[in-house]
């Protein structure tokens, strides 16, 4: 393999910044799919600044066309493709009589449309490709046990460890092994964003929003996007080659399975 090639959506910040700023350390070439030019740009000149290839690529993960373009931009730009990173996802707050159609399809639209659209561009990249790759899905602490007013989010998030579990078996006779992360309570942009509707919900503070998700973690610490990004290292790498269909939970100790 004259080069490894990764892409990582939702890569212009948070979560998916870290993921990719630890794969270029482990020697991949990027991709960073998001919506966000400005944003994307900026982490890919940071990351191309440092000696490492980071391709900035606009595009919406819940529109299906779009993300097969972004993987062939990617083959065509590096001249590989080895991993996706189905990273992009929506986590808006919402109390069950709040949920309206739109919400519903925009929330769906991204957080699980849009993984079931990068695993088919991968598979069709790898088929093309001649050779076998890591598909790896971003499910949530709130994808394995729901969360209070998260019903969509939980939803969605629940889906997609479903989603994993049987493509995992569709694809393991080609070379492909197809895993999933569970953050916890990451210190993300989304998830201040979500701690705030929470405590404004309940007419208390940021804080108190934050650690009412927070408050059982066994290790007493918030984690950080880097705590994810290390456990997406490993699912891409060789050392992961004989595990597929399963979900990491990476939150500190707050579920135990």
């Amino acid at each position: 393999m004259s080069k490894k090639v990764a892409l990582i959506t939702g890569g212009s910040q948070g979560i998916g910044k870290a993921i990719a700023e630890r794969l270029v350390k482990d020697g991949f070439a990027v991709s960073l799919v998001a919506t966000n030019k400005e944003k994307l740009q900026k982490v890919a000149d940071e990351i191309n600044n440092n000696g490492g290839e980071a391709l900035p690529i606009v595009a919406d993960v819940a529109d299906r066309d779009e993300v097969f373009a972004a993987v062939e931009k990617t083959v065509n730009h590096f001249g590989e493709f080895n991993v996706i990173v189905n990273n992009a996802g929506l986590g808006p707050t919402t109390p069950i009589d709040t949920i309206t159609p739109e919400q519903f399809e925009k929330v769906y639209g991204v957080n699980v449309a849009g993984v079931l659209w990068g695993i088919q561009a991968a598979h069709k990249a790898f088929k093309d490709l001649g050779h076998g790759g890591k598909i790896i899905n971003a499910t949530s602490q709130a994808g394995v046990v729901g969360n209070p007013n998260l019903a969509l989010y939980s939803g969605t998030k629940f889906a997609i460890r479903g989603i994993t579990q049987v493509v995992a078996q569709d694809l393991a006779t080609e070379g492909i092994t197809v895993n999933a992360f569970a953050p916890g309570i990451v210190k993300t942009p989304m998830m201040y964003d979500i701690a705030h509707q929470v405590g404004k919900n309940a007419g208390k503070s940021d804080e108190w929003g934050m650690q009412t998700f927070a408050k059982n973690i066994a290790m007493k610490r918030l984690s950080e996007p880097e705590d994810v990004a290390n456990v997406v290292s490993f699912l891409a790498g060789p050392d992961s080659n004989y595990v597929t269909g399963q979900t990491i939970i990476v939150d500190g100790g707050m579920q135990f399975h």
